[in-house]
């Protein structure tokens, strides 16, 4: 199982670079955990940098993913994970995801790289 944080799908969807290190990275869709919260940070991106039209094609994808809800139990597991490791509070949601899941989380973001159970993969520089 394996979590993918937001920053690994838009350099995914983008096939930037990293994007295409990404992919082999991607699990099957029953294997992807696909937290709410990086629904909402996909359809808001790609609403405000291609179109409503690729968000909404996004989610659908994701929906037939294994889409993980912030619900009390992960809630209160993000905030003990946010005051650990020092991550914002979409990150933290998104960690806690990965580790109440027993999965592991792929990303592009370097606040990340050090965590436990983490793959990195880093964005190359501008």
């Amino acid at each position: 199982m394996r979590v993918v944080d937001t920053s690994a799908w838009i350099e995914w969807l983008r096939d930037s670079e990293v994007g295409r290190k990404v992919d082999p990275e991607i699990p099957v869709q029953e294997a992807w955990i696909v937290p709410t919260i990086v629904q909402y940070e996909l359809a808001r991106w790609l609403t405000r940098r291609v179109s409503e039209e690729a968000a909404g094609s996004a989610i659908a994808f994701s929906n037939e993913c294994v889409v993980t809800p912030l619900d009390t139990t992960l809630a209160l597991k993000a905030a003990e994970v946010a005051s650990a490791h020092a991550l914002a509070m979409a990150d933290a949601i998104i960690y806690a995801t990965a580790l109440e899941s027993g999965a592991d989380l792929l990303t592009c973001d370097a606040h990340f790289a050090d965590l436990p159970g983490v793959v990195y993969l880093a964005k190359s520089a501008p």
